[in-house]
Parts: C-alpha cells; structure tokens; sequence
C-alpha cells in the first residue's frame, strides 16, 4: 500500500510500535480494540481460553495481528504466566462482566501492584457501577437506553435494528481504544497507570452529541424520521430508483441543495424554502419520483462525484469492487477472508493489517519464550496443564 504522502513503502513498523498490550480473549468491543491495536504496530498478546476451539471467520478477522497464548486461568501456574506478562507490558484490555478479573486475583490492584504504570482497560455494556452493571445485555439493549436507537428508523416503522456498529465497536471498542492510548500517554509522564472504564452506553450517548445539542437548540423536535439527519428532509436519504436499487442524497448546503434540484429537474425556486419542514413531506414525494426515473447505474454516471453530495447504496461485495475503494486498497484478502484493511492511514509510520489469527494458542511458545520461559519450564507448563501448546 502506498503511504498517504506518496511514498511506498514502510517507514517503521507502526505508530504504535513502542506499545504492549494483554487482551484477554473476548467478544465483540475488546478484539476490536485489540485489532486496532495490533493494526497500528502495538505488540499485542491475546490470552485465549485452553480450550478454546477455532475462532469462527468474523473473530479470526477481529484477531488479526496478535500473538495468542492458550492458558487454563484456574491452574495457579497459568496466573503466573499473566502476571509476569503484566510487568512488561503497557496496558491490559478485557470486555468481561465488573469483578469476573478480581476473582482470578488479575483485577487492576493486583496487576498495578505488579506494574505501577499499567493501564487497565474495561470495556462493558452497562459500565462498572450503575444498577444495571451486572446484567446481561448485547449491543442493541445498550443503545436503546440511550435514546439512540428511538432516533434510528422512519415515521412509520418503529425503531430499526441496525448493525451492531454503534454500541459494540464505536461507542465500546473504539472508546476503549481512545481511552486507553489516553491513559497509556498520561502514565508515561506520571508513572501511573489507571482503570479506563469505557461502557457502551456512555460511548453510544458520546457519539450522539450532535444530536443532543441540535435537540437543545430546537433543532430536532420532531418525532423519528421527521428531522434534518434522520431521513426528515427531502433532501438526505435513501431513495428508490427505477431498479429497485437504492441511491444516497446528502444535498445540505444550498449550493448542493441547487444542484440536487437541476439535477431532478425540479423547479429552481424551491431553493428558497429548503428548510421549511413543513413542507419536506411533501418534497419528499417528488424527489422520490424524480429518483424513480432512473435507475441506480444510471444515476452513478450521472451524480458520481458531483455537488449534490451522492453515493450509492452498496452491497458488501459492490462495495469491495467500486473503483473508489479498490484505488484506496480498502479491503484485502488475506487465507479466504476479505475483511478492511487497517485504519486510519499515516504518511511516515504505515499501519499494517496482519493475517487473519490462526487456531487460539498458536503463538504460545514464542510468548513464553519472549517472557524468558526455558524450553524445560514450558514443557513443565504444558505437562501441568496451565498452558496448550500448538501440536
């Protein structure tokens, strides 16, 4: 991949080179921030359960990058596996419920009276205080709390389900990302590491902060599907074209709103009453049937990359093809797996999507022996229990 200044070539192995990680294996928001880590250069050590079988394809991706050790966390000898690797590393990151670590003696007391500096990275649904923190919960409980997921939907449908974007991997592995990079910075000033608690309703509330001040200001009073960003406006959504496909418009600024209108064919005037919602409604029917005169290729070679503000609504396999995306190399295949390449991008210290991980453990010797393991201990290790060893 090229280097955003255009160069080719790595100048370094990441901008997070310099960081070490401990991810305790989980689901969901945890690898997510494990793989952001791992995708940025961070030299990251995933503790799998002995047991664990071969990750399904979605994990594999989200695994991509790490060195993973197979540890039977109830044999006392595996314990002493992870607090040594807790005093050489910069941060441990774990997505189980509040108290499950402290009740393998691994909570943050125990491993910061190991390593003062350690930052300790928890990332829940609910968060680690608060009269929900022990229930259980998924993405879409977590937004609904939030007065999110009311928002997502149109005036006749009710709220919608949407991917499990918001609440997993934004506002709980993304935040926990940010959080703990935060603390990681402030603890090699202080020596002082801390617990980030980084919970998903509270990342969730974060990421709608737009909308929290637009309602404040009376701009967004009405119900789902009758605002400015919700679908509301004639002028950004998803409409229907001749084919049944579907197309985007976002013509928000009035000189992209005039675009929209020539572009339709529509009367020029309507340009003077843009944000005049009682009327959207009805606006909302001719820029629907103007839509439906064209179908969705058609459309593409006639608003691609014009002022109306335009894209097309895309499949996953359409959108791993749109020359945009394949110009951009945003998606690799890597062992039968397309999955995203790394992101954000960096012109001197390039971020690097690593193979999809392999079956959990399968870097356990060259973790022990980077620990200072002999070759008679890990045998030991094996023999007991405390760790599997790849065959």
């Amino acid at each position: 991949m090229t280097a955003i200044d255009g160069s080719s070539g790595p100048l370094s192995a990441g901008p997070l080179a310099t960081l070490k990680v401990i991810e305790f294996a989980s689901v969901g928001p945890a690898p997510y921030a494990g793989m952001l880590f791992a995708d940025l250069g961070a030299d990251v050590v995933r503790i799998d359960r002995h047991d664990a079988g071969r990750m399904d394809p979605g994990h594999r991706v989200l695994g991509r990058g790490r060195r993973s050790i197979a540890l039977n966390l109830k044999n006392p000898a595996a314990l002493d596996v992870v607090r040594r690797l807790v005093t050489q590393s910069d941060a441990l990151i774990e997505g189980f419920r509040p108290g499950v670590m402290e009740r393998l003696d691994l909570g943050p007391r125990e491993c910061r009276a190991l390593n003062p500096r350690l930052v300790f990275g928890r990332v829940t649904g609910w968060g680690q205080q608060g009269p929900l923190a022990q229930a259980p919960g998924h993405d879409i409980n977590y937004i609904a709390l939030t007065g999110v997921l009311d928002a997502i939907g149109t005036r006749t449908s009710g709220p919608v389900v949407p991917l499990n974007v918001l609440g997993d991997f934004a506002g709980g592995g993304m935040l926990l990302a940010l959080g703990v990079l935060a603390a990681v910075i402030e603890a090699r000033g202080s020596g002082r590491g801390q617990v980030v608690d980084a919970a998903m309703v509270d990342g969730a509330s974060s990421l709608a902060s737009l909308i929290w001040g637009m309602r404040s200001g009376g701009w967004w009073s009405g119900g789902r599907g009758e605002n400015l960003l919700d679908g509301g406006a004639h002028f950004y959504g998803v409409f229907t074209c001749a084919d049944g496909k579907w197309i985007t418009l976002a013509s928000i600024e009035p000189p992209f709103y005039a675009a929209l209108l020539q572009a339709l064919e529509l009367d020029p005037q309507l340009a003077a009453t843009q944000m005049d919602g009682r009327q959207w409604p009805e606006l909302r029917e001719q820029v629907a049937a103007a839509v439906r005169r064209r179908t969705r290729d058609e459309w593409c070679a006639l608003l691609e990359g014009s002022d109306v503000c335009f894209a097309p609504v895309l499949d996953f396999d359409e959108a791993r093809q749109h020359p945009h995306n394949r110009a951009r190399e945003a998606f690799m295949e890597q062992e039968g797996l397309v999955h995203p390449a790394a992101a954000p991008r960096f012109s001197a210290t390039p971020a690097r999507a690593a193979a999809p991980a392999s079956m959990p453990g399968a870097e356990g010797v060259q973790v022990l022996q980077k620990l200072g393991f002999a070759e008679s201990q890990i045998a030991e290790l094996a023999a007991s229990g405390a760790v599997r060893l790849p065959n």
